[in-house]
């Protein structure tokens, strides 16, 4: 009973935690009262699901990520939300199936699966030594320990949830059946292997300029095959984004948080436990390349000390505070250099002469850093007077590495070519040492102030544009109005905005001119306007035009290659060698031991080559076979036989494999079917967009 005590506390975690999968609360009728509005996030058949009941969810459903060690992100919030949405909604259907088809599970049947000889493994995991040996006495003792009365009780639901579950799936699993003719073309698919001659007319060796296509041909094209150019309604969206960053206060904040830091730490011995204390990233000591240090402190390795903390320092997103244990030699040699960059032109002589003139200016004196700035063509080093930083053998190219390595160091060189032109290169340092460190550090991330300043100017602009017009204020503030291209209710992103199911949400349910409230997304907050509603139909002719076009050239490239395979064929007397011979856009090869559903050596994967060589009879050229690429003439040179003892060993494990993956898609395309004939409604953007 000891034992018990100890475990409890994890067994009434693990429980709880499960439980809230299907402990559902449901009161919108009380919000909407208090609100004075729908609290409805949204409504499956008919039936609403209240804020409450959603956020408590998505609530319980974070809490048990994290007691897993999954934490959710800020970032990933909004798909987080989506797919608890997901479970919901899924959870109700399940619950309208169950009552059609009068699924029930008695209490008998729970108990059984509670102390049966296999408790649910959320249950007995608690109960299970290092050995994985199940105590189940212990288990016992819990499981009718008058403490623990209710929480059995949540656990009697769920494991009553997971049954109903079972049992629905088992109806569906019900009518899935495998045939024998299905288990043994699967055989043949895996294990009957070929070999084969082939001549490939690849339409790729025709450029699409031979090729003309005319309008008349294009409107024909458009008006023959309108299901190729069937839409679902689509929505466009004007939007104006409000990026969210670090303002120089939140830098400021941080800087002046590790300096008060740093002044306490000075005056102890002891820096680890300010690290502890303070830093985002747990406490190492690790012994780092020179590359690995903030820039600050690399930049005068010589005047690094041992058992000093140096900061703030700028590192990467954040700040640190750096404490030198010790110094040690390094395996490698690291440079720091800065270059400016003569880009080529195509004009050697002329590039060379600009390089000469920039170098003997810097050899009179003129400032390295200055005109770098000004005349180097290098983007990513010129802001910085040319500085690259430090870096190791391998990280540039060769010309650049060997004068960087070889080079004194505080000598501008003689231009030094390159493919990317010539240029005039100065060493700054050279070091093969690494350093033992401590590291505190925090990163600069935007505070509730700035979040709060970014929401306001956003919520400002919103408002301003009903009143006013979306584009005439977005023009009145200066603010870049950007346009979505379209996108349909069942988009995973809005093009230009990225992941948000509140943007689409709004954009369909809301008609053209509409502005909405800021919407959260991970670069800051957008506010969009509704700018064009396309109904379901037919794509305009304009809009398709220039993809009509791909498919005439592709059509008339395929018509090509096809007159070009007859005309081999025609003329190889039956050996396909003589193919290249006869037109040099015809190639001939060998491929072996390719299957009917695998990768073909050499062509990779054409199930068309792969199913008409499995119907060839051997010896005998066939074709044409119009594959992914071009036009196919091939002879099988070996076929397996169907290997009818290795088929009946085989043919249980088809049988589970077939039936597992038709039980599998038949789960999901049923629930997904459901869906789309279901009335969902999800208005959850009225309620979530700001965070």
């Amino acid at each position: 009973m000891a034992k018990f005590r100890d475990l409890a506390p994890a067994f009434i975690i693990t429980v709880g935690v499960l439980f809230v999968l299907f402990m559902i609360i449901s009161d919108s009728n009380v919000l909407e009262a208090i609100g004075g509005r729908s609290q409805n996030v949204g409504s499956v058949n008919g039936k609403n699901i209240s804020y409450q009941e959603y956020n408590n969810y998505v609530d319980q459903m974070m809490e048990r990520s994290k007691q897993m060690g999954q934490e959710i992100s800020p970032e990933n919030m909004d798909q987080f939300r989506d797919q608890i949405w997901d479970q919901l909604v899924t959870l109700k259907l399940s619950d309208e199936l169950l009552s059609k088809y009068g699924v029930i599970v008695t209490d008998q049947e729970v108990r059984d699966m509670i102390v049966g000889d296999n408790p649910p493994d959320f249950l007995k995991s608690n109960f299970i030594d290092s050995l994985g040996r199940f105590n189940k006495e212990a288990y016992l003792g819990a499981i009718f320990d008058k403490r623990n009365a209710q929480i059995l009780v949540q656990a009697e639901e769920l494991v009553r949830q997971q049954l109903l579950n079972q049992k629905l799936q088992n109806i569906l699993n019900a009518s899935v059946t495998v045939s024998e003719g299905e288990m043994r073309r699967k055989f043949i698919e895996q294990n009957v292997k070929m070999s084969a001659e082939y001549v490939l007319v690849d339409i790729n060796a025709y450029p699409d300029n031979k090729v003309s296509v005319s309008d008349d041909e294009m409107k024909e094209y458009y008006n023959e095959h309108p299901e190729k150019f069937r839409q679902d309604e689509m929505r466009k969206v004007n939007y104006v984004l409000f990026p969210l960053g670090a303002s120089k206060g939140d830098s400021q904040a941080v800087k002046q948080t590790l300096t008060q830091v740093l002044e306490k730490a000075l005056a102890d011995t002891n820096f680890k436990s300010y690290i502890d204390i303070y830093s985002e990233t747990p406490y190492s000591k690790d012994t780092v390349e020179i590359t690995d240090l903030p820039k600050d402190l690399s930049a005068n390795p010589g005047n690094i000390q041992v058992n000093k903390i140096y900061g703030p320092l700028e590192n990467g997103t954040g700040m640190a505070l750096v404490k030198v244990l010790g110094v040690a030699k390094s395996q490698n040699t690291y440079v720091r250099a800065s270059h400016i960059l003569v880009a080529s032109t195509g004009d050697d002589a002329k590039d060379l002469a600009e390089a000469n003139k920039l170098y003997d200016e810097l050899t009179k004196g003129a400032n390295f850093a200055e005109y770098a700035k000004k005349y180097s063509k290098d983007p990513g080093s010129a802001a910085n007077g040319g500085d690259l930083g430090w870096f190791g053998k391998g990280m540039m190219v060769k010309e650049f590495e060997d004068a960087c390595f070889n080079g004194p160091v505080g000598q501008v060189q003689k231009p030094v070519k390159t493919s990317y032109g010539y240029h005039i290169i100065k060493v700054l340092g050279k070091s093969d040492n690494r350093y033992v460190v401590e590291r505190l550090t925090q990163s600069i991330k935007p505070s509730s102030t700035t979040q709060d300043e970014v929401f306001a100017k956003a919520s400002d602009f919103s408002y301003l544009s009903e009143k006013n017009g979306f584009m005439n204020e977005a023009k009145v503030s200066n603010y870049m109005v950007q346009e979505s291209a379209p996108f349909d209710k069942n988009a995973f992103a809005v093009p230009g905005i990225g992941y948000n199911k509140n943007v689409i949400s709004f954009a369909f349910d809301n008609g053209v001119n509409s502005v909405s409230a800021p919407f959260k997304i991970p670069q800051g907050y957008v506010v969009v306007r509704v700018a064009e509603e396309l109904k379901e139909g037919v794509k305009k002719f304009d809009d398709v035009k220039a993809e009509i076009k791909t498919a005439l050239i592709r059509d008339k490239k395929m018509e090509i290659a096809k007159k070009a395979i007859d005309n081999v064929k025609a003329k190889t007397g039956g050996d396909l060698s003589k193919a290249n011979s006869i037109d040099g856009n015809a190639r001939f090869g060998t491929t072996t031991d390719f299957t009917i559903s695998g990768n073909i050596p050499g062509l990779g994967l054409d199930y068309a080559f792969s199913q008409e060589a499995y119907k060839a009879k051997e010896g005998v050229i066939t074709g044409p076979v119009k594959g992914m690429r071009g036009y196919y003439l091939l002879k099988v040179t070996s076929k397996t036989a169907f290997d009818n003892a290795a088929y009946q060993a085989q043919r249980n494990t088809l049988r589970d494999q077939i039936l597992s993956e038709k039980r599998s898609t038949l789960f999901s395309q049923f629930f997904q079917t459901i869906k789309e004939n279901g009335d969902i409604e999800d208005a959850r953007y009225k309620f979530f967009g700001r965070n």
